[in-house]
């Protein structure tokens, strides 16, 4: 994984320019080698520790605190009918972003304080089989509060692209499912163009050729293993040449 390396910040620039500036940063840095996938789960996740590692090094004096009930004093939200949800919020430097996260099994099915059940249509039976959720425990969601921690840390661009795609609507279970070669393609056309996004949208931030050289060392293998991504580069040093 890529070590988040701060920018060269320029002299004079808005506060806005920084953030931006640096929201780029993070939101270029290769995470994928530390990303987990469960077991029949088609979502990746960073650990909270790692993302937290990274999001500090960027912002020593980051903070986060998890939002409790003032009802409870609990660090969740529980409605009987529709869940359980955790909220985070994180600051730094005078700006703070809330984020929150439903309590899910292992199927990303939503968890109450009691157990319930629901259909699934089952492709080898050729009829509706029933599921069972478990109730929530204290580990499940203690579980949600840090990855709701890790997603938090998104908004400021660490990781943010591992995201993309989550808020698309699921088709209903009874659907056709695509194969098992339609699938593998689409993930990994998902993952190239994630992976090379950050990059591209980094370098239209570079102020000049040295924070341009700076991307570069961080991003040395994806660059060189991507003519696209070579000729961009080679693009943007070019007109800095012009500016300079």
């Amino acid at each position: 994984m890529c070590k988040f390396k701060k920018p060269n910040l320029p002299q004079g620039a808005t506060e806005d320019e920084l953030r931006e500036i640096m929201f780029n940063s993070l939101y270029s840095l290769d995470l994928n080698d530390k990303l987990e996938k469960r077991d029949n789960d088609k979502l990746s996740y960073l650990s909270w520790a790692n993302a937290w590692a990274e999001f500090k090094a960027a912002y020593p004096s980051a903070t986060y605190r998890i939002i409790k009930n003032p009802a409870t004093n609990l660090p969740y939200f529980s409605d009987p009918n529709i869940g359980i949800m955790v909220y985070t919020e994180v600051t730094v430097e005078g700006l703070t972003y809330e984020m929150w996260l439903p309590v899910m099994n292992g199927a990303n099915k939503a968890m109450k304080e009691t157990s319930y059940t629901y259909q699934v249509w089952d492709s080898y039976q050729k009829k509706h089989v029933e599921k069972v959720v478990q109730a929530a425990t204290m580990f499940d969601i203690n579980k949600s509060i840090m990855r709701c921690l890790v997603k938090n840390l998104a908004m400021f661009g660490l990781g943010l692209y591992i995201y993309a795609g989550e808020d698309i609507p699921e088709k209903p279970a009874d659907e056709q499912q695509p194969t098992n070669e339609t699938a593998t393609k689409a993930r990994k056309v998902k993952t190239i163009t994630d992976r090379y996004s950050g990059i591209k949208q980094a370098l239209s931030s570079c102020p000049d050729q040295n924070s341009l050289m700076l991307l570069y060392q961080q991003h040395k293998n994806e660059v060189d293993g991507n003519n696209e991504v070579k000729a961009l580069f080679t693009e943007r040093k070019l007109q800095l040449q012009k500016a300079a």
